[in-house]
């Protein structure tokens, strides 16, 4: 066992409800306070000194400096397995051209589709262990990556394959995501309905029988899927065993609700969804997802994170890492100038960003610092945890633990 500490504070982010708008006061703060770890799980959590008596036969690991330890963040929304730049389209896009315009000079996802199909699953799987190892430097202990570059066979196999691989060559956790419901490619011979019969006739039972995922996601959207459409295309999915996400609501509405309609796990983007569609989301047992980065880099307004709060949702902050819409990918900067926008609390945006985002994914032991649970934490060079949204996302961690041990 290993003692660590004293750290300045510790935020356990235990005991907070995972629905409903959050205040500063409900935190727990530990001063002075300490870890146990064992075997990569926390065992004990508590004012260094008490855990000192507690477990006197522990190695202790000193901390030396002024710090504050959070667990790690859960980044549950990524497209991080992709190859190639869309540089041009950012491009194209400050200087005031659509999504269609972009889309018809031959940018869009089918520009990355085209790149990523054409790369080496090699070369898939280190882009992907690059991404997820800045990630991990920055805190993010658990990151959740999408196919959606490949919409063929061949592709999205290379896809989760190469994600597969990346979760040996890095400590990150990676969760995998079927996302070939991504848009109809342009050189498949059929419609909307046909090209979603074939992932669930064709492609998902081979990511089945080669256990690269249990998940699946789909874009309703105007240029994707009609909500009729993905309804029936979820509803086939699970009763193969399928868990779902939905990106919902980022242009126009209808996503939230086939979401909640199909019992998906999270309702992601939002940036469009009505007061009909918060009030769905809000009484549903669904994780809404909000994506800043998104509307960072589209120019678009933000989800409304606050709204969603005040009806009573369930609210996680994701970064949406992605080649086109959402190149930065930098979390904690973009929950940083959410929360400035939409006034989030420090409470909302912390739970945001761990024990809401764990149930996004189904996961029951990451996102607080409490008995059993893995020991992925991160302390941030500071002895007040204001300090970390005061600075806006500048301030990084000093140093991050997946599982007990040090990695950056």
């Amino acid at each position: 066992m290993e003692l660590i500490g004293p750290f300045s504070q510790i935020l356990p982010l235990t005991d907070l409800p995972l629905k409903g708008p959050l205040q500063d006061e409900q935190l727990t703060i530990i001063e002075h306070g300490g870890v146990v770890t064992d075997n990569g799980k926390i065992i004990a959590t508590g004012t260094f000194k008490e855990l000192q008596h507690q477990f006197p036969d522990c190695d202790v690991t000193r901390i030396t400096v002024p710090a504050v330890l959070l667990p790690g963040f859960i980044d549950c929304h990524t497209h991080i397995c992709f190859d190639g730049s869309r540089n041009r389209d950012y491009a194209m896009r400050i200087a005031g051209k659509s999504y269609l315009e972009i889309a018809r000079a031959g940018g869009g996802i089918w520009d990355s589709v085209t790149k990523t199909r054409a790369a080496d699953p090699e070369v898939l799987m280190t882009n992907t262990v690059l991404r997820a190892n800045r990630h991990l430097r920055e805190g993010v202990t658990t990151i959740e990556v999408k196919s959606g570059y490949g919409l063929d066979m061949d592709g999205e196999l290379n896809m989760l394959q190469a994600i597969r691989a990346a979760a040996s060559h890095t400590k990150a956790t990676l969760v995998p995501t079927c996302l070939a419901a991504h848009m109809r490619p342009k050189d498949f011979e059929g419609d909307d309905t046909a090209y979603l019969a074939w992932i669930l006739k064709s492609l998902l039972p081979v990511l089945q029988s080669e256990q690269l995922t249990q998940r699946v996601d789909i874009f309703i959207e105007e240029t994707a899927f009609s909500p009729e459409a993905a309804r029936h295309f979820l509803q086939q999915a699970a009763e193969m065993g399928f868990a779902a996400t939905v990106h919902a609501d980022q242009f126009s509405t209808g996503g939230a609700a086939v979401a909640v309609a199909a019992g998906a796990l999270s309702a992601d983007h939002l940036e469009a969804s009505d007061d009909a569609a918060i009030s769905l989301l809000a009484a549903a047992d669904i994780v809404a997802v909000v994506l800043p980065g998104a509307s960072l880099g589209l120019g678009m307004q933000y989800a409304p994170a606050r709204k969603l709060l005040d009806a009573g949702a369930a609210v996680a902050i994701a970064s949406d890492w992605n080649p086109g819409s959402a190149p930065m990918g930098d979390l904690l900067l973009q929950a940083a100038v959410l929360s400035a926008a939409q006034k989030l609390s420090a409470a909302e945006v912390f739970a945001g960003l761990t024990s809401r985002a764990a149930k996004a994914l189904a996961l029951e032991n990451v996102g607080q610092l409490t008995a059993g649970y893995l020991a992925d934490m991160q302390a941030y060079p500071c002895a007040d945890y204001r300090d970390i949204l005061y600075y806006q996302g500048k301030m990084k961690p000093v140093k991050v633990w997946k599982e007990g041990g040090p990695v950056f």
